[in-house]
Protein backbone atom coordinates (compact mmCIF):
# COMPACT_ATOMS: atom_id res chain seq x y z
CA UNK A 1 0.00 0.00 0.00
CA UNK A 2 1.42 3.36 -1.00
CA UNK A 3 1.75 6.28 1.39
CA UNK A 4 -0.61 8.28 -0.85
CA UNK A 5 -3.55 5.96 -0.34
CA UNK A 6 -2.90 4.80 3.19
CA UNK A 7 -4.61 7.71 5.06
CA UNK A 8 -7.83 7.32 3.08
CA UNK A 9 -7.82 3.59 3.60
CA UNK A 10 -7.28 4.03 7.32
CA UNK A 11 -10.17 6.52 7.45
CA UNK A 12 -12.44 4.00 5.74
CA UNK A 13 -11.56 1.46 8.44
CA UNK A 14 -12.02 3.86 11.36
CA UNK A 15 -14.89 1.74 12.71
CA UNK A 16 -12.64 -1.30 13.18
CA UNK A 17 -11.83 -1.97 16.79
CA UNK A 18 -14.93 -0.12 17.99
CA UNK A 19 -17.46 -2.93 17.37
CA UNK A 20 -17.61 -5.64 20.01
CA UNK A 21 -18.83 -9.22 19.75
CA UNK A 22 -20.36 -10.36 23.01
CA UNK A 23 -22.87 -12.81 24.39
CA UNK A 24 -25.63 -10.74 25.90
CA UNK A 25 -28.12 -11.99 28.46
CA UNK A 26 -31.82 -11.15 28.37
CA UNK A 27 -32.55 -9.33 31.64
CA UNK A 28 -36.10 -8.22 30.89
CA UNK A 29 -38.63 -8.89 28.15
CA UNK A 30 -41.68 -6.64 27.84
CA UNK A 31 -44.36 -7.59 25.31
CA UNK A 32 -46.49 -4.69 24.07
CA UNK A 33 -49.46 -4.11 21.78
CA UNK A 34 -49.23 -4.67 18.03
CA UNK A 35 -46.55 -7.38 18.40
CA UNK A 36 -43.99 -4.91 19.73
CA UNK A 37 -41.35 -5.94 22.25
CA UNK A 38 -38.67 -4.31 24.39
CA UNK A 39 -35.64 -6.35 25.43
CA UNK A 40 -33.23 -5.30 28.14
CA UNK A 41 -29.97 -7.10 27.41
CA UNK A 42 -26.93 -7.37 29.64
CA UNK A 43 -24.13 -6.34 27.25
CA UNK A 44 -21.43 -4.39 29.15
CA UNK A 45 -19.11 -3.68 26.21
CA UNK A 46 -21.89 -2.38 24.00
CA UNK A 47 -23.45 -0.37 26.82
CA UNK A 48 -20.12 1.28 27.60
CA UNK A 49 -19.57 2.53 24.04
CA UNK A 50 -23.09 3.10 22.67
CA UNK A 51 -24.10 6.57 21.46
CA UNK A 52 -27.55 7.82 20.35
CA UNK A 53 -28.05 6.62 16.80
CA UNK A 54 -25.86 3.53 17.06
CA UNK A 55 -27.31 0.03 16.79
CA UNK A 56 -26.65 -3.64 17.46
CA UNK A 57 -26.68 -6.62 15.11
CA UNK A 58 -28.44 -9.45 16.94
CA UNK A 59 -28.50 -13.17 16.24
CA UNK A 60 -32.17 -13.86 16.83
CA UNK A 61 -31.89 -17.64 16.91
CA UNK A 62 -29.02 -20.14 16.40
CA UNK A 63 -30.98 -21.64 13.48
CA UNK A 64 -31.05 -18.30 11.62
CA UNK A 65 -27.78 -17.30 10.02
CA UNK A 66 -28.70 -13.69 9.33
CA UNK A 67 -28.55 -11.23 12.20
CA UNK A 68 -31.01 -8.36 12.55
CA UNK A 69 -30.06 -4.68 13.09
CA UNK A 70 -31.88 -2.96 15.95
CA UNK A 71 -31.45 0.61 17.16
CA UNK A 72 -30.38 1.07 20.76
CA UNK A 73 -33.15 2.74 22.77
CA UNK A 74 -31.34 3.06 26.10
CA UNK A 75 -27.90 2.26 27.45
CA UNK A 76 -26.75 2.07 31.06
CA UNK A 77 -22.93 1.91 31.05
CA UNK A 78 -22.63 1.51 34.83
CA UNK A 79 -25.17 -1.29 35.02
CA UNK A 80 -23.98 -2.83 31.74
CA UNK A 81 -27.26 -3.13 29.86
CA UNK A 82 -28.95 -1.83 26.73
CA UNK A 83 -32.57 -1.82 25.60
CA UNK A 84 -33.92 -2.41 22.10
CA UNK A 85 -37.43 -2.09 20.70
CA UNK A 86 -38.65 -4.20 17.79
CA UNK A 87 -41.84 -5.17 16.02
CA UNK A 88 -42.43 -8.69 14.78
CA UNK A 89 -42.37 -8.57 10.98
CA UNK A 90 -40.60 -11.79 9.93
CA UNK A 91 -38.90 -14.98 11.02
CA UNK A 92 -36.02 -13.23 12.78
CA UNK A 93 -38.06 -10.88 14.93
CA UNK A 94 -40.61 -13.66 15.56
CA UNK A 95 -37.79 -15.78 16.99
CA UNK A 96 -36.53 -12.84 19.02
CA UNK A 97 -40.01 -12.38 20.47
CA UNK A 98 -39.72 -15.86 21.99
CA UNK A 99 -36.62 -14.97 24.04
CA UNK A 100 -36.94 -15.48 27.76
CA UNK A 101 -35.17 -13.87 30.68
CA UNK A 102 -31.81 -15.54 31.24
CA UNK A 103 -31.30 -16.60 27.63
CA UNK A 104 -28.11 -15.67 25.79
CA UNK A 105 -28.08 -13.51 22.64
CA UNK A 106 -25.02 -13.03 20.45
CA UNK A 107 -24.66 -9.42 19.39
CA UNK A 108 -22.29 -7.10 17.56
CA UNK A 109 -22.27 -3.54 18.79
CA UNK A 110 -22.37 -0.71 19.04
CA UNK A 111 -22.28 -0.07 15.29
CA UNK A 112 -22.47 3.16 13.32
CA UNK A 113 -22.00 6.90 13.52
CA UNK A 114 -24.48 8.49 15.92
CA UNK A 115 -25.97 11.95 16.25
CA UNK A 116 -23.69 14.97 16.78
CA UNK A 117 -25.06 17.51 19.22
CA UNK A 118 -24.62 21.23 18.62
CA UNK A 119 -24.33 23.20 21.90
CA UNK A 120 -24.99 26.47 20.04
CA UNK A 121 -28.40 25.01 19.07
CA UNK A 122 -29.81 23.92 22.45
CA UNK A 123 -33.42 23.55 21.26
CA UNK A 124 -33.22 19.92 20.20
CA UNK A 125 -36.27 18.90 18.16
CA UNK A 126 -36.20 15.09 17.95
CA UNK A 127 -38.65 13.29 15.66
CA UNK A 128 -39.22 9.56 15.88
CA UNK A 129 -41.59 7.60 13.66
CA UNK A 130 -42.61 4.01 14.46
CA UNK A 131 -39.53 1.87 15.06
CA UNK A 132 -37.54 5.10 14.62
CA UNK A 133 -38.62 6.09 18.14
CA UNK A 134 -35.75 4.34 20.03
CA UNK A 135 -32.85 6.60 18.92
CA UNK A 136 -34.88 9.65 20.02
CA UNK A 137 -35.36 8.17 23.50
CA UNK A 138 -31.62 7.46 23.69
CA UNK A 139 -30.85 11.01 22.53
CA UNK A 140 -33.11 12.44 25.25
CA UNK A 141 -31.45 10.22 27.84
CA UNK A 142 -27.98 11.44 26.91
CA UNK A 143 -29.02 15.10 26.88
CA UNK A 144 -29.85 14.81 30.58
CA UNK A 145 -26.21 14.06 31.31
CA UNK A 146 -24.63 16.48 28.81
CA UNK A 147 -23.49 19.66 30.57
CA UNK A 148 -22.18 21.46 27.47
CA UNK A 149 -25.37 23.50 27.07
CA UNK A 150 -28.69 24.31 28.72
CA UNK A 151 -30.52 21.86 26.48
CA UNK A 152 -34.21 22.45 25.71
CA UNK A 153 -35.31 19.22 24.04
CA UNK A 154 -38.69 18.37 22.62
CA UNK A 155 -39.33 14.80 21.46
CA UNK A 156 -42.16 14.28 18.96
CA UNK A 157 -43.24 10.72 18.16
CA UNK A 158 -45.55 9.42 15.46
CA UNK A 159 -47.18 6.02 15.04
CA UNK A 160 -50.13 4.52 13.20
CA UNK A 161 -50.22 1.52 15.54
CA UNK A 162 -50.38 1.66 19.36
CA UNK A 163 -47.31 3.37 20.79
CA UNK A 164 -44.77 1.06 22.50
CA UNK A 165 -45.71 2.49 25.91
CA UNK A 166 -48.86 3.51 27.75
CA UNK A 167 -49.32 7.17 26.80
CA UNK A 168 -50.77 9.62 29.31
CA UNK A 169 -51.34 13.39 29.53
CA UNK A 170 -48.06 15.25 29.98
CA UNK A 171 -47.28 17.22 33.12
CA UNK A 172 -44.90 19.43 31.14
CA UNK A 173 -46.18 22.50 29.35
CA UNK A 174 -45.06 23.00 25.74
CA UNK A 175 -46.26 26.55 24.90
CA UNK A 176 -45.79 26.30 21.13
CA UNK A 177 -47.50 22.92 20.77
CA UNK A 178 -51.16 22.59 19.67
CA UNK A 179 -53.38 22.73 22.76
CA UNK A 180 -55.13 19.44 21.97
CA UNK A 181 -51.84 17.53 21.78
CA UNK A 182 -51.28 16.53 25.41
CA UNK A 183 -50.30 12.84 25.25
CA UNK A 184 -46.69 11.99 26.09
CA UNK A 185 -44.25 9.15 26.70
CA UNK A 186 -44.34 8.73 30.51
CA UNK A 187 -40.64 7.86 30.80
CA UNK A 188 -39.61 11.12 29.14
CA UNK A 189 -42.04 13.05 31.34
CA UNK A 190 -40.40 11.49 34.39
CA UNK A 191 -37.02 12.65 33.09
CA UNK A 192 -38.34 16.19 32.68
CA UNK A 193 -38.09 15.94 28.87
CA UNK A 194 -41.24 17.21 27.11
CA UNK A 195 -42.73 14.91 24.48
CA UNK A 196 -45.84 14.91 22.33
CA UNK A 197 -47.45 12.26 20.14
CA UNK A 198 -48.92 12.34 16.64
CA UNK A 199 -51.06 9.80 14.82
CA UNK A 200 -53.75 9.49 12.18
CA UNK A 201 -55.31 6.61 14.13
CA UNK A 202 -57.34 8.81 16.47
CA UNK A 203 -55.57 7.99 19.73
CA UNK A 204 -56.66 10.15 22.66
CA UNK A 205 -54.49 13.19 23.33
CA UNK A 206 -52.47 12.80 20.13
CA UNK A 207 -52.08 15.40 17.41
CA UNK A 208 -54.12 14.25 14.42
CA UNK A 209 -51.67 14.07 11.53
CA UNK A 210 -48.09 13.16 10.76
CA UNK A 211 -45.30 13.84 13.23
CA UNK A 212 -43.67 16.20 10.71
CA UNK A 213 -46.89 18.22 10.59
CA UNK A 214 -46.80 18.52 14.38
CA UNK A 215 -43.17 19.63 14.13
CA UNK A 216 -44.12 22.26 11.53
CA UNK A 217 -46.84 23.62 13.81
CA UNK A 218 -44.37 23.91 16.68
CA UNK A 219 -41.70 25.59 14.56
CA UNK A 220 -44.18 28.07 13.09
CA UNK A 221 -45.16 29.13 16.62
CA UNK A 222 -41.58 29.98 17.61
CA UNK A 223 -40.12 33.45 17.29
CA UNK A 224 -37.35 33.99 14.72
CA UNK A 225 -34.83 34.26 17.57
CA UNK A 226 -36.02 30.96 19.08
CA UNK A 227 -35.74 29.20 15.71
CA UNK A 228 -32.05 30.12 15.47
CA UNK A 229 -31.53 27.84 18.50
CA UNK A 230 -33.22 24.79 16.93
CA UNK A 231 -31.55 21.71 15.46
CA UNK A 232 -33.54 18.80 14.02
CA UNK A 233 -32.84 15.09 14.60
CA UNK A 234 -35.00 12.34 13.11
CA UNK A 235 -35.35 8.60 12.61
CA UNK A 236 -38.17 6.77 10.91
CA UNK A 237 -39.54 5.68 7.53
CA UNK A 238 -37.97 7.23 4.43
CA UNK A 239 -41.00 9.42 3.52
CA UNK A 240 -40.95 10.88 7.03
CA UNK A 241 -37.22 11.63 6.81
CA UNK A 242 -37.66 13.28 3.41
CA UNK A 243 -40.44 15.45 4.87
CA UNK A 244 -38.17 16.33 7.81
CA UNK A 245 -35.43 17.40 5.40
CA UNK A 246 -37.90 19.65 3.56
CA UNK A 247 -39.00 21.16 6.87
CA UNK A 248 -35.37 21.84 7.79
CA UNK A 249 -34.76 23.56 4.43
CA UNK A 250 -37.88 25.67 4.85
CA UNK A 251 -36.65 27.01 8.20
CA UNK A 252 -32.90 26.92 7.40
CA UNK A 253 -32.25 24.47 10.25
CA UNK A 254 -29.43 21.96 10.63
CA UNK A 255 -30.85 18.46 10.46
CA UNK A 256 -29.49 14.95 10.97
CA UNK A 257 -31.39 11.82 10.01
CA UNK A 258 -30.84 8.19 10.94
CA UNK A 259 -31.59 5.88 8.02
CA UNK A 260 -33.24 2.49 8.15
CA UNK A 261 -31.92 -0.03 5.62
CA UNK A 262 -31.80 -3.78 5.22
CA UNK A 263 -28.35 -5.11 6.12
CA UNK A 264 -26.43 -8.33 5.72
CA UNK A 265 -23.08 -7.97 7.49
CA UNK A 266 -23.68 -4.53 9.18
CA UNK A 267 -19.93 -3.98 9.54
CA UNK A 268 -19.13 -2.42 6.15
CA UNK A 269 -17.99 -5.51 4.28
CA UNK A 270 -20.85 -6.26 1.91
CA UNK A 271 -21.96 -2.71 1.01
CA UNK A 272 -25.51 -4.02 0.65
CA UNK A 273 -26.87 -1.07 2.62
CA UNK A 274 -25.20 1.65 0.53
CA UNK A 275 -27.13 4.83 -0.27
CA UNK A 276 -26.36 7.80 -2.51
CA UNK A 277 -25.01 10.80 -0.63
CA UNK A 278 -24.59 14.29 -2.12
CA UNK A 279 -21.81 16.66 -1.07
CA UNK A 280 -19.79 19.56 -2.45
CA UNK A 281 -17.51 16.99 -4.06
CA UNK A 282 -20.41 15.38 -5.92
CA UNK A 283 -22.35 12.16 -5.43
CA UNK A 284 -21.00 9.04 -3.76
CA UNK A 285 -22.28 5.78 -2.32
CA UNK A 286 -21.88 5.37 1.43
CA UNK A 287 -22.72 2.48 3.72
CA UNK A 288 -25.56 3.05 6.16
CA UNK A 289 -24.08 0.61 8.69
CA UNK A 290 -20.67 2.21 9.36
CA UNK A 291 -20.67 5.51 7.43
CA UNK A 292 -24.10 6.15 8.99
CA UNK A 293 -26.74 5.39 10.01
CA UNK A 294 -26.80 9.12 10.83
CA UNK A 295 -26.27 11.52 7.91
CA UNK A 296 -26.81 15.20 7.32
CA UNK A 297 -30.37 15.35 6.00
CA UNK A 298 -29.62 17.48 2.94
CA UNK A 299 -26.89 15.10 1.80
CA UNK A 300 -29.40 12.25 1.54
CA UNK A 301 -32.52 14.26 0.68
CA UNK A 302 -31.23 17.23 -1.33
CA UNK A 303 -33.46 19.97 -2.67
CA UNK A 304 -34.95 19.09 -6.07
CA UNK A 305 -33.06 20.51 -9.03
CA UNK A 306 -34.72 23.59 -10.54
Amino acid sequence: MSAAVQPAAVAQRAHRGTIHLEDGVVLRHTALEARQHVLRIGAPLTAAHATPGSFVHLRCNPRLNMRRPLSIMRAAPEAGWIEVLFKVVGAGTAALAECRVGESLSLLGPIGQGFSLQPDRPRVLALGGGVGIPPMVFLAERLRADARAAWKPLVLMGSEIPFPFHARPSRILVPAAPAAAIACMPLLDEWGVPSRLASNAGYAGCFHGHVTELAARWLDALSPAERTEVALYACGPTPMLAATARLARQHALPCQVSLEEYMACAVGGCAGCAVEVHSGAGRAMQRVCVDGPVFEAQSVFPAPAC
